[in-house]
């Protein structure tokens, strides 16, 4: 079988594939790099939420807010809808930002994760870093380029707010709810999921944790003026015995 030749056109095309292969190559380097060091494009920003988050209280102060806290049953339960808060973290803009011009998941990631490292171009932006957490003790890794079993989880659920106060806020005062960092956690995947909109008496974290949990419940409770169900106040005051020392953070 005679040997193929290699004519002046087929050698040019040869040439003109591995120099777009490279350019390709060297393009989607660029990329990742640029990625790495960029927030995406301004988007518009929606009223900018409470620049101050929910202060958790010691122990002594949490148990007299407690006790001041309205008992009713929740109401109104079936028409909760998640945009009533205002839009979510889904990446796509529109979050409100914070006084720092950060928006309330950034600043979450960047206190609540150790070891964190930041875009050089955007302070706002964690690229990676751990989280140990709260709910389980478990310690994960975060990259913000790959998939994560990371979450950030409103410790009183908009859900609860909702049936118990909330469904006759206004739309501003929903929004910076959903946007106060001291009702908001990094936390495990799975264990945001299970947790869903329960209360305290319906689920619970890790038995280390629960001090912390029913004082940061409490907290947001009184600050936004929230009821709280018979069976719930029980739950938070078996929690709240749990804690050793008056503590805060």
């Amino acid at each position: 079988m005679p040997t193929r030749t290699r004519t002046p056109a087929r050698r040019r095309w040869r040439k003109i594939f591995s120099t777009a292969v490279v350019l390709i190559a060297v393009g989607a380097a660029g990329m990742a790099i640029y990625l790495n060091r960029q927030e995406p494009a301004d988007s518009p920003k929606s009223a900018v939420a409470d620049p101050t988050g929910t202060v958790l209280p010691d122990l002594g102060q949490a148990r007299t807010d407690l006790d001041r806290l309205t008992v009713a049953w929740n109401r109104n339960w079936e028409s909760y809808e998640r945009n009533a808060f205002g839009p979510g973290w889904s990446g796509r803009g529109g979050e409100p930002e914070l006084s720092d011009g950060c928006t309330a998941r950034e600043d979450v990631m960047k206190r609540d994760l150790t070891e964190i490292r930041l875009a050089d171009s955007n302070s706002c932006m964690v690229l990676g870093g751990t989280l140990i957490d709260p709910y389980t003790g478990e310690r994960l890794p975060y990259n913000r380029f790959k998939a994560s079993d990371i979450e950030i989880d409103h410790v009183v659920a908009l859900g609860d707010a909702w049936r118990s106060g909330a469904s006759e806020w206004n739309q501003e005062q929903r929004e910076k709810f959903a946007n106060d960092t001291g009702n908001l956690l990094a936390v495990q995947k799975q264990a945001n999921q299970d947790k869903g909109s329960k209360t305290p008496d319906q689920w619970k974290p890790r038995h280390e944790y629960w001090c912390d949990y029913a004082r940061r419940w409490v907290a947001v409770k009184v600050r936004w003026g929230l009821t709280v169900q018979p069976t719930e106040k029980s739950a938070l005051a078996e929690m709240l015995d749990t804690c050793t020392a008056p503590v805060s953070r």
